[in-house]
């Protein structure tokens, strides 16, 4: 029995996942960050804190599941994207903070760029837009706001880095700069049509080109470990962000399929083929792999609030104890009684692109009760996601003609079957959840030859769960209910 291990470094926590052949999980190790906010709407996370539980939680699984380094065909790392990491060349030190993808600090300076004209630019290369979301615009803050920075990277001395460029870095003592495709495309500086950094967006940023990694192929051996321990010797062999690895992990291959991962956010990609197709819809594009040398490619809607309205409720309302009890106040209910909840905490992300955005309540009454708001909670991730899909169907001209679903938010039944009534198609979801981590160790799996081809891969999901759209999801329910949000959304846009 052949065995990969995934490394799967998220927004919240580090975790490690050794999988068999079969795409079964054998042992699992996971281990929480601290989350920092220095400032309003800044988030931040401090590099070697993440290192040092990567590390740990991977060795930890490699224990518990009672196998070597000899024993693993391959490593794949899947990652929070656009997280923005520098540190010094020659020491591996980090200059500053890592600049977590949620951190809005550069909106101004977005927003100057944009003034200047340069929005057009960014969109044609790089397929996504002029917002803070991305790394460029914070490796330019570091630049210009950490004393001697810019110096030192003018001088060669400064090394950027997406997380996966940093876990590589230090699995491989400092011998290999380099990140995949996937997560490049996420950085504002990678010319799409090329698969190159993109010098005029550089330049437009005042970014020296000898900070950025080597761009690589999404599925290849790259190198071995070199950190001392248990990992040392298993191949580097996958490397993918965590969405396009969801999407690799769901077996999205074709064009027209597409997946939703409702995690903290929720993020909708749609596998759009071998040709890039730019959004008329205020969608991104984006690459969702490179095998082969061969790039394949992808729209995707970015939803800032998804499961993490929830955890509102429950951390700072206090009207919930746990998310099961979300969902279970929420199915006491048939509807939300008119209200509808509008998640925009952190402004809105695609297809409204409003950082100014601010959440609201709108529609309560005198017998708003709790379990409404549960409701309203679980309806308005649907309804964010029901958009990005409606705009990409716009965009890529293909019907879908089904939703394959991950994530932990995608546990709760009730959140799954609203989606697929709003949705008028099934949600399929799969027997395991760990969909970004297999896809990781998917790709490693290919580059070591675990699995022959993309077929056998798409073999190995096992039993899923389909919910189907009601009888009473009628397109006339569909369209009150969809008018009734875009009210909502009108009066929470800046």
């Amino acid at each position: 029995m052949k065995h990969l291990l995934a490394l799967d470094q998220g927004t919240t926590s580090s975790r490690a996942i050794v999988f068999d052949e079969n795409g079964t999980p054998v042992s699992t190790a996971q281990r929480e960050h601290r989350q920092f906010y220095p400032a309003a709407g800044w988030v931040e996370h401090d590099p070697a804190e993440i290192w040092r539980n990567q590390l740990s939680v991977a060795e930890e699984a490699l224990a518990g599941a009672r196998l070597s380094a000899r024993d693993i065909s391959g490593l794949g790392i899947t990652n929070q994207r656009e997280t923005t990491i520098v540190w010094d060349r020659r020491t591996g030190r980090p200059l500053c903070p890592a600049i977590v993808w949620q951190d809005r600090r550069t909106a101004d300076h977005c927003a100057s760029l944009r003034d200047a004209g340069h929005g057009p630019l960014f969109t044609r290369r790089t397929g996504l837009r002029l917002d803070p979301y991305f790394s460029g615009t914070k490796i330019a803050w570091i630049l210009d706001n950490i004393p001697e920075a810019r110096d030192r990277a003018a001088g060669g001395g400064l090394l950027f880095g997406t997380v996966d460029s940093w876990l590589i870095w230090n699995l491989t003592g400092g011998a290999v700069h380099a990140t995949d495709v996937s997560n490049a495309s996420r950085t504002l500086l990678l010319n799409l049509h090329t698969s190159g950094w993109d010098p005029d967006c550089l330049a437009a940023l005042g970014i020296p080109g000898s900070m950025l990694p080597k761009v690589v192929d999404s599925s290849g051996i790259l190198a071995e470990v070199s950190a001392p321990g248990p990992l040392q010797g298993i191949p580097i062999a996958g490397i993918a962000g965590d969405q396009q690895a969801a999407l690799f992990g769901q077996a999205c291959f074709e064009p027209g399929m597409a997946k939703n991962t409702y995690g903290t956010g929720c993020f909708l990609l749609l596998h759009t083929g071998r040709v890039p197709v730019i959004s008329l819809n205020n969608l991104l594009t984006t690459i969702a792999w490179r095998i082969d040398g061969q790039t394949e490619y992808a729209l995707e809607g970015s939803v800032f609030m998804g499961g993490a309205v929830v955890q509102w409720l429950r951390d700072e309302l206090r009207i919930i104890h746990s998310a099961p009890e979300c969902d279970d106040l929420a199915a006491s209910v048939a509807d939300a009684g008119g209200l509808y909840l509008v998640p925009a905490f952190a402004g809105l992300g695609a297809p409204h692109w409003d950082p100014g955005a601010r959440g609201l309540a709108f529609g309560i009454t005198r017998g708003t009760n709790r379990a409404h708001f549960c409701r309203a909670a679980l309806e308005s991730i649907a309804l964010q996601c029901d958009d990005l899909i409606d705009c990409m169907s716009k965009d890529a001209g293909i019907p879908l003609k089904e939703l394959r679903v991950d994530g932990g938010a995608a546990r709760s039944d009730l959140l799954m079957q609203i989606q697929s009534d709003l949705l008028g198609i099934p949600v399929v979801r799969p027997r395991s959840l760990e969909i970004t981590a297999l896809g990781a160790a998917c790709l490693a799996g290919l580059a070591t030859g675990v699995w022959r081809d993309r077929s056998a891969i798409a073999r190995i999901g096992g039993v899923t769960t389909r919910f189907c759209p009601r009888p009473q999801a009628t397109s006339a329910w569909r369209d009150d209910f969809r008018a009734g949000w875009q009210r909502a959304v009108a009066r929470s846009l800046s």
